[in-house]
């Protein structure tokens, strides 16, 4: 083994060590892997950055544009609004979810179909009188299988695409995927709606609904300013910073039955103001000791008066990419800089009591969010949050939902003809949009997962250089010497496993990267065609189905589902092995050896 041989290896083995201890955001890990990788003399300087502008990098940002048309177009809410009923089976409201799940995300980013049926998915749980536990995991596992079905389905299949077209000339096309992909997600999809859903357990599926974890009287209460109240003519901006060391959150003001809010924070506290206080019932009882409060006997502002003022509450789940996760609230906020109060947070499914000023956010932690009726949805998506509540349908003209589609349909069935390439003919689907104020120029920008395509252009060239200093084909003879004696089917499985057991620990686009070169390389050894190799490099890569930290899917139901980490494996193993039973003999019938 030579010395850059070593280094490769070495390097790898760092960056997924990393990966796994998510400590440090995958992106910034690709990048300073590249770094690393360029001094090292791995990487030429002349190819450090040309990952950014690979075909495949540039894929997948596209797709993520012609995404976000198709949703403001309104195409995907009047699926969710015509075909998410309550149903009596549980089997049949699984079914049906997931199927819709898996469809939408064969054509477009996976993530971003579970973001817009999740809302709705939970609204048609609680119609029905059933957990969104029993929903929310088989949803996040359809919407993860429909991406193996064409091209765009999923960054890996982009990828494989890629090292297809650096290994025979041609990569694969739209829908040289479905073969196998599509059989593999209708079993999948089969499964979970049967069989699967009853795997989660019990205690998950009886668990409340994200509209009853939160009992806002619990947390809201108002209270009188009385005559001899320290309080007294300080401005609420003081008072914030007195009752925060009680882990108590000033609201707002009532005087003269009117609210103040924000835009009064520098208004003096008068004797007789109300002020609606955000505690629990110990540092309520502290905060009305110390400023000589007087507790209101009646019940916290209605519903009605929300309304009158202007302010709403919400549900929301943090992202895995939202700008507040490792950060507390103390150190974000909330209030002063983004007009929100923080009312309460849940994790995995089971409220907080301590202390919310010293709370560091998680991905999948649920918050309960107050402020303005009309601005909270833009700042709950500034925080980088996905909102649970149903979003009003923004079905707009049904000729803009039909445009979005044809113009969709004419990109796809020009690259499938041979007329045009995949990154060119998305790249033209996503600028009609634009044209045709579909998409705002703010919302390219705001569409596309940076942290996505930060990883791949990062990744492309470690990739390169795996392959080129022959660490990927060390790896690979080690593999054929293996199992070498059982044939090349076996290694073919050997393959599908080792690749589908990365991406359950680090990131599925990731994982593809460093497994084309090794599929390669092993396809290479065993002079056999490449083809059903990268096929199983494409199936395994997307298939993260054991743990919550494998596929960001996984990570955006955890809290709204209730979920723990352990519970992902009871459905995904069994899963993953139907899996491999399934995508095996269709791999070798479809793209044989």
């Amino acid at each position: 083994m030579t010395t850059e041989q070593l280094f490769m290896l070495g390097l790898l083995i760092a960056v997924f060590a990393l990966f796994v201890w998510g400590r440090w955001r995958y992106d910034m890990v690709a990048i300073a892997a590249l770094l690393a990788a360029t001094v090292g003399q791995a990487v030429p300087f002349d190819d450090v950055f040309t990952g950014f502008g690979h075909p495949a990098t540039v894929t997948v940002a596209v797709v993520l544009i012609v995404s976000r048309g198709l949703q403001n177009a309104g195409a995907v809410d009047l699926i969710a609004k015509h075909l998410l009923p309550p149903l009596k089976s549980t089997s049949r409201h699984v079914g049906l979810i997931a199927m819709i799940g898996g469809v939408l995300s064969s054509v477009m980013n996976n993530v971003g179909a579970l973001a817009l049926l999740m809302p709705a998915a939970i609204q048609s749980a609680a119609k029905a009188k059933r957990s969104p536990a029993a929903i929310l995991m088989p949803l996040s596992f359809a919407s993860i299988l429909g991406g193996l079905v064409t091209l765009i389905g999923t960054p890996p299949n982009i990828i494989v695409a890629a090292f297809r077209a650096d290994a025979v000339g041609t990569p694969f096309r739209m829908f040289d995927f479905t073969p196998v992909g599509g059989v593999v997600a209708l079993v999948g999809v089969a499964f979970v709606a049967l069989v699967g859903w009853r795997l989660i357990p019990s205690s998950r599926r009886a668990h409340s609904t994200p509209e009853e974890l939160f009992e806002i009287e619990g947390y809201v209460s108002e209270a009188t300013v009385s005559e001899d109240s320290p309080a007294i003519d300080e401005a609420l901006t003081d008072l914030d910073d007195k009752v925060d060391t009680h882990d108590v959150v000033i609201l707002g003001l009532v005087r003269d039955d009117h609210r103040i809010d924000r835009a009064g924070r520098r208004e003096r506290v008068r004797a007789g103001d109300i002020l609606i206080l955000e505690a629990t019932s110990e540092a309520l009882d502290q905060v009305l000791a110390e400023f000589k409060f007087e507790k209101i006997g009646r019940p916290p502002e209605s519903a009605e008066d929300r309304k009158r003022v202007s302010m709403s509450l919400t549900e929301a789940v943090v992202q895995q990419n939202s700008i507040i996760v490792g950060r507390t609230a103390t150190v974000l906020r909330l209030r002063q800089r983004y007009s929100v109060n923080l009312i309460a947070v849940a994790r995995a499914g089971e409220e907080f009591h301590g202390r919310l000023r010293t709370f560091r956010f998680r991905a999948g932690d649920i918050l309960l969010l107050e402020g303005q009726e009309e601005r909270l949805p833009e700042l709950v998506a500034a925080l980088g949050c996905l909102p649970l509540a149903p979003r009003g349908l923004s079905v707009g003209e049904p000729r803009r939902a039909g445009l979005a589609i044809a113009l969709f349909a004419t990109m796809i069935s020009c690259t499938t003809a041979g007329w045009l390439s995949m990154p060119v003919a998305l790249a033209i689907a996503a600028l009609g949009m634009v044209v045709l104020n579909i998409v705002a120029p703010r919302e390219i920008y705001e569409s596309i997962d940076w942290p996505i395509v930060i990883l791949l252009g990062a990744m492309i060239p470690i990739g390169a250089a795996f392959q080129n200093s022959g660490t990927a084909g060390l790896i690979a003879a080690y593999l054929v010497t293996l199992v070498s004696d059982f044939g090349p089917a076996v290694v073919l499985a050997l393959v599908l496993i080792l690749t589908m057991t990365l991406s359950d620990v680090i990131n599925n686009a990731a994982t593809a990267v460093v497994m084309g070169p090794v599929a390669l390389s092993v396809a290479s050894k065993l002079d056999v065609a490449a083809d059903p190799f990268l096929m199983a490099v494409a199936v395994g890569a997307s298939c993260a189905f054991l743990t919550p930290i494998g596929h960001q899917n996984n990570m955006l139901v955890m809290g709204p589902g209730g979920y723990h980490f352990g519970d992902y494996w009871r459905l995904g193993l069994p899963l993953e092995i139907l899996i491999v039973a399934v995508a095996l003999p269709m791999i070798l019938i479809v793209w044989p050896l």
